[in-house]
């Protein structure tokens, strides 16, 4: 679910929109079946894709596009064709493509937000001191090191919340196409700035920070360089090939233009089943050396979206802190309790749980996270969204500190000291876990969850980057707030 509110220069109103993060979804399998007609087969080779085997491939259908970098083909054919074209012996896997959920002004006069104000979830991951002010709590900004938002874009009014030297414009990039469309994936350089969806400047603003009606907020690692790729469209859905395409073209960059920096990439954003091109991407791209975090999806019981459910990838669930909503200014005035308590956080009744084949790594705030969000074409406004695709940058971030830190990290060490210096949730045996807390539309609620939910627990920057263990960092302080927000709304997902 995703949780939306907007905060206009004198008022607070909640709303709800769409989210990234699907289900399981039955019908990707009935993609498969007889009599639907031309769809797009995703076909993951064994081999290279050499004109050979591209004219077999073409007795059963149109190729469309080859990216020769992971040796996947994407093509029109009938759906009743899928299976014998997985039975070709060059091929390892065909599945249908499968459908993605999730002019500019005014500069910003500054450089960077490192020192601007802190929000409740900048307090919850330990990079801010206390929301209200300017501290930091840990040295390290991400300078140098570029995260690459696979998303919607930015809006036209980008400048007027992110400094230009911020945004990689140089590397910046449009891929449409994918699904039912007849034509190629194709890229569009100028289209990524142009967005009237809003999901990717407010997932950006989490990891660089923003400028709040000229007030600076900081972000995660407000150092870091952003480089759009707009792989969503302007409904904020997409396609795994249109997707794949931006892996690769981000995992190609990091091995030519941008071989001596760090790269990350966030993807808030899922699909209802693993996918051979995106999941090929994504081995190419760690291959390369680039850091990829997706969002685990919104869908609670229903199990986890891909990529964020592709074990390679560091995949994110949404928590909540249980003093949202006690206050008017509760997000950014309210202290988060020092050490870290995990009693003073929950999991968000949306965020996606495991299911056997999956797996969820760590969680991060992702409930009433405030940034850059536009219902208006052109109008400066700023909302309170939910979902694992806010939780997301928040480990994106936190990603590309450690990267600053040491650039020589790997995929895989990434993850395991994010997971090893999170801090869990005590079970104690039980099979789950509740909190008291307040919504703003349905007032005091209760919310409840398991370990399926929570991964290896809350990921802070500061014992991640000392590579404190999650056990230690949280010590025997914290504290139980009063209540808040989540529990018992239902909002749209894409």
């Amino acid at each position: 679910m995703k949780r939306v509110g907007y905060w206009a220069a004198v008022g607070l109103l909640a709303l709800f929109v769409t989210a990234c993060g699907i289900q399981q979804d039955p019908q990707f399998e009935l993609l498969k079946q007889p009599n639907q007609g031309n769809i797009r087969v995703n076909v993951l080779l064994n081999t290279d894709a050499t004109p050979a085997v591209q004219a077999e491939l073409s007795t059963h259908g149109s190729i469309l596009d080859v990216i020769e970098q992971i040796d996947t083909v994407s093509m029109m054919a009938p759906a009743d064709e899928v299976d014998d074209i997985e039975r070709l012996p060059f091929v390892e896997s065909a599945s249908p493509d499968v459908e993605y959920k999730g002019i500019p002004i005014d500069t910003v006069a500054v450089d960077g937000f490192d020192a601007g104000l802190s929000t409740w979830n900048l307090d919850s991951v330990n990079v801010t001191a206390q929301p209200g002010f300017d501290t930091r709590s840990v040295e390290l900004d991400g300078s140098g090191v570029y995260v690459a938002v696979l998303d919607t874009g930015l809006m036209d009014t980008w400048r007027q919340y992110f400094p230009e030297e911020r945004i990689a414009e140089e590397y910046a990039i449009a891929f449409g196409g994918g699904g039912a469309d007849q034509g190629f994936t194709s890229d569009q350089p100028n289209k990524w700035e142009h967005d009237v969806n809003g999901h990717g400047s407010h997932v950006t603003s989490t990891i660089i920070g923003y400028s709040f009606g000229g007030t600076p907020i900081n972000g995660v690692a407000p150092g870091a360089t952003v480089i759009p790729v707009k792989v969503l469209n302007q409904n904020g859905s997409g396609w795994s090939s249109v997707v794949a395409a931006g892996i690769t073209y981000v995992a190609d960059l990091k091995a030519n233009e941008l071989s001596d920096h760090p790269v990350v990439i966030n993807m808030s954003l899922g699909g209802p089943g693993p996918d051979p091109i995106s999941a090929a991407a994504v081995d190419y791209a760690v291959d390369k050396g680039v850091i990829i975090v997706a969002s685990a999806g919104n869908e609670g019981e229903l199990g986890m979206g891909y990529p964020g459910a592709y074990a390679p990838v560091i995949s994110v669930a949404a928590s909540g802190w249980a003093d949202e909503w006690t206050t008017g200014s509760w997000w950014n005035s309210l202290d988060v309790a020092e050490p870290t308590s995990p009693e003073d956080f929950y999991i968000t009744d949306f965020s996606s749980r495991e299911l056997a084949g999956q797996e969820l790594d760590v969680a991060a705030p992702g409930s009433w996270v405030v940034g850059p969000y536009q219902l208006n074409s052109g109008q400066i406004s700023y909302y309170f969204l939910g979902g694992t695709s806010m939780a997301s940058p928040h480990v994106a971030g936190v990603a590309a500190l450690l990267m600053q830190q040491d650039p020589t990290r790997v995929q895989a060490e990434v993850e395991a000291t994010l997971k090893g210096t999170a801090i869990p949730f005590d079970y104690d045996g039980d099979d789950e876990l509740c909190r008291d807390i307040i919504d703003p539309n349905t007032g005091p609620t209760n919310v409840c969850w398991g370990p399926d939910a929570s991964g290896a627990g809350l990921v802070t920057a500061d014992a991640a980057l000392a590579g404190i263990s999650g056990d230690t960092a949280a010590g025997e302080g914290g504290s139980q707030g009063p209540g808040n927000s989540k529990g018992g709304v239902k909002g749209k997902k894409n």
